[in-house]
């Protein structure tokens, strides 16, 4: 069964006639009949009598209601899906990471506000994990969150970089770590951490990246918002492992200081401890949709803004990093 069919059988029913029937669908007659019996051998039964003009048999009566309701779906239809193309979608939906809905988003949303106002935009800050699962059930149109290969890998998914981050250390103002300029890795191996919970990503890079460098990997709790991450550090001896992004507001905190990671030298950066690669701790923070999304006007453009705003962004946290 096709929709021209039922909007063929439609056109008869108003008509009464099959030659004023075809030239209502924009064909010729005998396209009409054939469609008809196409659509009477589908039934096995005829939906009109051949007189002078056509009656609806007692199938076709009960089969118009529903005909016409398919065939006003079928219009509903084409006129979403023409307005998706053309940019008129009601609402945009996007999920971040925490540090990105607070220092990198601000100025994307209010331009792309401005650009469309007619969209209505739904952001909410999740992890990472979390952020790519909605996006995979359709839920929401963007993730910005930290690379995760293994979530991303489907063919529709589209992966663009868009910065890379170091990882530093949070600690008390008092912090015995403190008297170091730059935290030798092996001394992480001394303190106990506070890490983000299960379903964010950092808690998986920092896990592996420690195990990567066997130092034992002391859990004192899991957090998941960023305040609490600086009140349970700034009481003791307990440290985190951040993103350079989530600690712009620490380095303003008097009680509490951030130190960079020690740079592994070249040498070691090739060398493979236990069968694992010696690297230095970084994050990828990426941009994630599907290609078919990217066809879509306001999703199109909300990520060209998200790229242009995020290399300007970058710049200034890195130099007030530097200036810190």
């Amino acid at each position: 069964m096709r929709i021209e069919q039922l909007q063929a059988f439609l056109a008869i029913a108003d008509t009464g006639n099959f030659g004023q029937a075809a030239r209502q669908c924009g064909v010729t007659q005998s396209t009409i009949s054939r469609q008809i019996q196409a659509l009477e051998a589908t039934l096995g039964t005829l939906l009109f009598h051949r007189t002078a003009q056509a009656k609806l048999t007692v199938a076709g009566e009960k089969m118009l209601a529903r005909a016409k309701k398919i065939c006003q779906e079928w219009e509903t239809i084409i006129q979403e899906v023409g307005d998706l193309q053309d940019g008129k979608q009601p609402e945009l939906c996007v999920a971040a990471i925490h540090s990105v809905c607070s220092h990198y988003l601000p100025p994307t949303l209010q331009q792309f506000c401005r650009d469309y106002p007619d969209v209505q935009l739904r952001v909410t800050s999740l992890g990472s994990d979390r952020a790519l699962k909605v996006l995979r059930d359709g839920l929401v149109d963007v993730a910005i969150v930290m690379n995760n290969r293994f979530l991303t890998t489907s063919p529709e998914m589209v992966v663009e970089l868009l910065y890379t981050e170091k990882i530093q250390v949070l600690m008390a103002v008092n912090h015995p770590l403190t008297q170091f300029s730059e935290i030798p890795w092996t001394e992480l191996a001394n303190y106990t951490q506070v890490v983000f919970k299960e379903g964010y990503g950092m808690q998986r890079l920092v896990q592996e990246w420690l195990s990567a460098h066997n130092i034992a990997v002391k859990i004192a709790m899991e957090l998941n918002t960023l305040d609490a991450f600086r009140g349970v550090v700034r009481q003791g001896e307990i440290i985190a492992l951040l993103p350079e992004t989530a600690l712009m507001e620490a380095r303003q905190d008097p009680s509490l200081r951030v130190r960079p990671l020690a740079e592994i030298s070249d040498d070691l950066l090739t060398f493979e401890a236990n069968n694992r690669l010696v690297t230095n701790l970084t994050r990828e923070v990426v941009l994630v949709t599907t290609s078919d999304r990217l066809t879509i006007p306001p999703i199109s453009h909300f990520c060209k803004l998200v790229r242009e705003y995020s290399n300007f962004s970058q710049a200034s946290v890195i130099q007030k990093s530097i200036l810190a």
